[in-house]
């Protein structure tokens, strides 16, 4: 596997977007100024358990933009972790899985978070968080949540120093 280089920076870069939701919601106002241009925001879904993250991933997963864009892709499963500090994907043979922390770890039961899992689910390459995956995730978020969410990805990925 490919060292991968620029992971600290994706990291980063969503958790800069996560925080323009989160204030976004907390105004209960979804227009933002986003580097001089005012954006409307869509809503983020936030989810209760692995059960729902599950049922949203299986919807993902069969929406036409993704199943044409990345076509052969096989289920996902959704399974609790016990760890509070971070969702995983992990592929093991011909199953994938994405283990997200239920409980106090609110965090990461919220949309940007599980799509960046699916992402992973989508791009298999090497390194995971190299310029294939951030494409991935930016095309994924633009089929799911909009182009404005793709839009704020690239800028705050490319203000961060990431490829992709």
């Amino acid at each position: 596997m490919t060292r991968d280089a620029q992971r600290a920076k994706v990291y980063a870069a969503e958790g800069f977007v996560r925080t323009m939701f989160d204030r976004a919601a907390e105004r209960n106002n979804r227009v933002v100024e986003f580097f001089g241009t005012q954006l409307t925001l869509p809503p983020e879904a936030r989810f209760a358990s692995a059960d729902s993250v599950q049922a949203y991933v299986d919807d993902v997963l069969a929406l036409p933009a993704v199943t044409a864009t990345w076509p052969g892709r096989g289920p996902l499963r959704v399974r609790p972790r016990r760890g509070a500090t971070a969702a995983h994907y992990e592929r093991a043979g011909d199953g994938a899985t994405i283990a997200v922390p239920e409980g106090r770890a609110m965090w990461a039961l919220r949309e940007l978070v599980v799509l960046h899992e699916i992402a992973h689910h989508l791009c298999d390459a090497d390194p995971p968080h190299g310029p294939e995956f951030v494409a991935t995730l930016r095309e994924l978020a633009a089929a799911v949540m909009g182009p404005e969410v793709a839009h704020v990805l690239r800028v705050v990925c490319a203000n961060e120093g990431v490829i992709g």
